[in-house]
């Protein structure tokens, strides 16, 4: 072979070595709820409302294994010192993954309500867990029997650990708390103006708390605010620490990820997506790389240093399936259901089934979605009249055992235009 064409082989191989990873992963049916990586930089795995995680190879940005275990929305996920990852589920139930294996290699029971934050302590011993049980644990890794945290009044929506390894929690109580390592003895406690969404904890002991007011409050272990740092004026969804502790990202429901200075306590950098909510942030182990996850079912990629967006922004994002129907009473109504629920033939199930041809069709009957147990025994048929009795006296009550939010509509007339919509959205016409 000439030695020009050999150059010219040796040019292109090396140009296909370099190029660069898809700056944006595609693979979940719904909003992508978690994010976390592991210690080596090599793999990713995200949760979603589809019930669904995703191992993904971010040299390649690929997808190695879809993961089903969960049912309910996967709502949490971590990255285990060995390599191994977590996920947290609606389910209430925590589970090991070990590589691209198809089942969990162990599974952690105990909670009675969804699983919605996961931290790993320090040491890489212990395992945090928050959720809506009104109750926080910390599992060992190693096995035996986890340390329930029992104290907040209603749901706990956040965990995370100090460097001394003591663990923090927050609440929908609007409390954040300390929690000593002696079991028994009683957190120390603060109440904030407002719930709090998501924890970090830095390696000097500062502890960030993200709240549904949009700010980003930076204490002290002593829970004593040093600062407060406004974001979007929107609730803050999730927070993640940068490794070397300079720098939060917090990213908020109307779509933007705010990446602040911790020590100067402002926003250096704003990264803006498609304008949806972004629920999961993760940054890269040497801190130069950020991953976002939303409501446009992407994992994003940024630069965490400049806040460039790796590969464009599609501003359009995904299709809108309310676009035209703003002057619908029932789509407005609807909008609350959206992240959970599909209208049609191909949207497909996410943390709900699909609601496509829903009137006339049997409780827990569409194919492919992982019902409630408590579900699968009952005999109701959907029409307009059970879907407003299910929305007028709330899911806990008409549909016990059910995996769906506790949400009612007390007026008659958003019920009745919901039914509406519905009868029209689903059916194709």
């Amino acid at each position: 072979m000439p030695v020009r064409c050999r150059a010219l082989i040796l040019g292109l191989a090396g140009m296909l070595l370099v190029t660069p990873a898809p700056a944006e992963m595609r693979g979940h049916g719904g909003p992508v709820r978690a994010l976390a990586i592991s210690p080596d930089g090599r793999l990713a795995m995200s949760g979603s409302f589809d019930q669904s995680a995703i191992l993904w190879a971010l040299g390649e940005g690929a997808a190695l294994a879809v993961l089903r275990f969960h049912e309910g929305a996967v709502n949490a996920v971590a990255a285990l010192p060995d390599g191994r990852f977590a996920t947290g589920g609606e389910d209430g139930r925590i589970a090991l993954w070990r590589g691209a294996a198809p089942d969990p290699e162990r599974v952690i029971e105990g909670h009675t309500g969804p699983v919605v934050a996961l931290a790993v302590s320090p040491d890489g011993t212990r395992l945090g867990s928050a959720a809506w049980d009104g109750t926080a644990r910390v599992h060992p890794l190693a096995g035996g029997e986890a340390r329930v945290l029992a104290g907040h009044q209603g749901n706990v929506n956040a965990v995370g650990f100090l460097p001394d390894g003591r663990a923090v929690t927050g609440g929908y109580d609007l409390t954040l708390r300390v929690w000593p390592e002696e079991p028994g003895t009683e957190a120390v406690s603060v109440t904030l103006p407002s719930p709090v969404n998501a924890v970090a904890a830095a390696p000097d002991g500062e502890i960030a708390a993200a709240g549904a007011d949009g700010i980003v409050r930076l204490l002290d272990p002593g829970l004593r605010v040093r600062a407060e740092v406004e974001t979007q004026g929107t609730p803050v969804i999730a927070l993640a620490l940068a490794p070397d502790g300079t720098r939060l990202a917090a990213a908020n429901v109307r779509g933007s990820v705010s990446l602040i200075d911790r020590a100067a306590a402002r926003i250096a950098l704003t990264l803006v997506g498609p304008g949806l909510p972004v629920w999961s942030v993760a940054f890269s182990p040497d801190g130069s790389e950020l991953l976002t996850g939303g409501s446009d079912r992407l994992v994003r990629r940024w630069n965490a240093r400049t806040g460039e967006h790796l590969g464009p922004v599609v501003i359009a994002a995904v299709p809108d399936l309310l676009a035209g129907l703003q002057g619908s009473r029932g789509a407005q109504v609807f909008r609350a259901c959206a992240a959970c629920h599909t209208l049609t033939p191909d949207g497909g199930n996410r943390a709900g089934p699909t609601l496509h041809g829903i009137f006339g069709r049997r409780i827990a009957s569409v194919k492919g979605y992982n019902f409630s147990p408590a579900l699968q025994g009952m005999d109701i048929v959907w029409t307009p009249e059970t879907v407003s009795a299910l929305f007028e006296i709330g899911p806990s009550r008409y549909t016990p055992g059910t995996k769906m939010p506790e949400q009612t509509i007390s007026d008659p007339a958003d019920r009745e235009a919901l039914v509406r919509f519905l009868a029209d959205a689903t059916t194709g016409r």
